[in-house]
């Protein structure tokens, strides 16, 4: 088995990073992987005792589909991240420092206009990733389990609707089912694989119009009898990988 990409997502939502080589830890995500988030005004997340909160609480694809739209990027070493949008001006700010996040929030704000819940904030909580499970951890998806599925429906989607961290091929399609329980070795770093992914409402997104134009989740349900696709895992033991690196079940 390959590795054919690597991405993470700075901004719970927002737009994928594509990498050539990332170094992964125990324990841990991949380094700015849902790093930031915005917290819709009523969510109840508390930066000064983080814990996991249900993503309907921030801006995201399952609850704000337009959120495809927003362009991000982020430069760690400059510590600045680039926002751009259809209809707003472009802002450059670094969301580590309080004056920087409270300008992204009210540009972010200013673009969900009414989805926007009283008073959202934008957060960087040092140690906390914004992700969808308990767990810290990678997504991974095996690209021939995705064309399984694209000639079920009779048409192609962006991988990325799936916003996983690794996918790879070289795999009969939806064999990584059989790997929750198990370990896997990525590159030089060994996973343990601990579930299926199951699908939410964002997979319905246009990744290009910001518009639900596919039911996944009710597809595979059609198809299969289930509505999971990828395999969630956590970092057992630290290690580097990169494109084209192997992956093997152990």
């Amino acid at each position: 088995m390959r590795v054919e990409h690597l991405y993470r997502y700075p901004v719970k939502g927002l737009t994928p990073e594509a990498l050539d080589e990332i170094a992964i830890e125990a324990g841990r995500c991949i380094a700015h992987d849902r790093r930031f988030a915005l917290a819709q005004g009523d969510a109840p997340f508390d930066p000064a005792a983080p814990k996991f909160v249900p993503k309907q609480n921030f801006a995201c694809m399952m609850a704000h589909p337009r959120v495809v739209l927003i362009r991000a990027g982020f430069d760690a070493h400059y510590r600045l991240l680039l926002l751009s949008a259809p209809g707003q001006a472009p802002l450059s700010a670094d969301p580590t420092r309080p004056e920087g996040r409270a300008a992204i929030a009210g540009w972010m704000t200013a673009f969900l206009g009414e989805e926007a819940r009283g008073t959202p904030v934008f957060h960087d909580v040092p140690g906390h990733n914004f992700t969808d499970q308990v767990k810290k951890g990678v997504t991974l998806i095996n690209l021939n389990t995705l064309r399984d599925f694209e000639r079920k429906i009779g048409r192609r989607l962006d991988p990325l609707r799936f916003r996983a961290n690794v996918y790879f091929s070289g795999l009969p399609a939806w064999a990584e089912f059989d790997w929750v329980g198990q370990d896997v070795l990525l590159g030089t770093a060994r996973l343990s694989i601990f579930k299926r992914t199951v699908r939410c409402p964002a997979t319905k997104v246009n990744l290009d119009t910001g518009e639900r134009d596919c039911d996944v989740p009710a597809l595979l349900m059609e198809h299969y009898g289930h509505r999971d696709l990828g395999v969630h895992a956590v970092v057992s033991e630290s290690g580097h990988v990169a494109i084209g690196d192997g992956l093997e079940a152990l």
